[in-house]
């Protein structure tokens, strides 16, 4: 009882409560099912999947280095998942932090690397226009959906393919490293992120500041409420006189803001190369990889955060099946695509019965 009271005094309700419990039980079944069927498909290909797994979780968890690998891992993903994270809070199925990301790292190379600026300003005038470029590339899906009813998923992967073969020509043709036609100019010492251990950098802190930010003004703030309430129920939010066609534009620039930055992070805070390839191989499938984060987490800041962590353990020591047990590269993305599939479907359930919600006339 008297725990109750000081839980409530904290504005932590009983309900809270037990649905934060339902929520760590459904996911901790939900790993013992993707473990389960990963395990099987190793058994099916002949490998020792208890050695598997056991290489996989001491390559990402077992030592220092190993952890700050897996953090490395984890910082775009956590970026890109709040992308999606935010528009499914207000009611949007965002799936464009892919190009909104190889914007941002396109921008990190013009401010970062082809321009020389005093440190401390070089490495905030990258990030920001990098984040910049990001939230711009993301208002002509929100004008496309309020103007002419495009729906958000079909203009995002058009944009996606446009942002690709834009950066892709960019690299190529006006911001390529001489002599490296194949990479952009690498950026400069003063607008690199400080290196913390093996290939983690400060950007990390970077990136859980956002998260943390955008939980702020999600829960925190009237705009947050707003946005929240529009992916609730648009007819009450509407009946309350709150404006649509402003909660969708606020929703996509915060994500674009978010996919910038992680463009930035792989290339002001990725050692060795601090760079993006012209096949954009150091970025391909983080905006993806994001939406399963997402799901993970629980579309929530805070979740986001221990998810993306998990499933960068995952990216991380999925190398270590490989070299120690000999899991074929293709298997062990296989099996980890099992366990982000298993991890994913109850959140996807929910948002599928809140869309169900939405459309249920009145």
């Amino acid at each position: 009882m008297d725990s109750s009271r000081k839980l409530g005094r904290l504005g932590i309700s009983s309900s809270v409560i037990r649905k934060f419990g339902k929520a760590i039980a459904e996911s901790l079944f939900a790993v013992l099912i993707g473990l389960l069927g990963g395990a099987l498909l190793m058994l099916a290909y002949g490998y020792d999947a208890l050695r598997a797994y056991r290489a996989l979780f001491l390559g990402s968890f077992g030592d220092l280095n190993g952890f700050l690998e897996t953090l490395a891992f984890a910082t775009p993903l956590i970026l890109t998942a709040l992308t999606f994270g935010i528009g499914v809070r207000a009611g949007l199925f965002n799936i464009g932090a892919e190009g909104q990301m190889y914007l941002g790292a396109i921008g990190a190379v013009m401010i970062g690397g082809a321009l020389s600026l005093p440190p401390g300003i070089h490495l905030a005038a990258a990030t920001l226009f990098a984040m910049l470029l990001g939230a711009l590339w993301s208002i002509p899906v929100a004008l496309l959906k309020i103007f002419r009813g495009v729906h958000e998923v079909v203009s995002t992967i058009m944009l996606n393919w446009v942002s690709f073969w834009l950066a892709m020509y960019l690299i190529t043709y006006h911001l390529a490293e001489p002599g490296r036609a194949e990479r952009a100019i690498p950026a400069q010492e003063t607008a690199r992120y400080m290196v913390i251990g093996a290939s983690l950098t400060t950007v990390f802190i970077v990136a859980i500041g956002f998260a943390l930010l955008t939980y702020f003004i999600l829960w925190r703030t009237t705009i947050g409420y707003e946005l929240r309430l529009v992916g609730y129920n648009p007819d009450t939010a509407r009946y309350a006189g709150i404006s649509i066609m402003k909660a969708t534009v606020i929703s996509f620039f915060i994500g674009g803001l978010a996919a910038g930055l992680a463009g930035a992070t792989q290339v002001l805070g990725r050692p060795p190369s601090w760079t993006v390839y012209a096949t954009m191989g150091n970025l391909v499938n983080l905006g993806f990889e994001g939406i399963g984060v997402s799901l993970i987490g629980r579309n929530h800041p805070i979740g986001i955060i221990l998810a993306a962590i998990f499933y960068g353990g995952f990216l991380h020591g999925g190398r270590f099946m490989e070299f120690e047990v000999g899991v074929a590269s293709e298997l062990v993305r296989a099996i980890n695509g099992i366990i982000i599939i298993a991890l994913a479907m109850p959140e996807l359930l929910n948002i599928l019965k809140r869309v169900r919600r939405r459309r249920r006339p009145t």
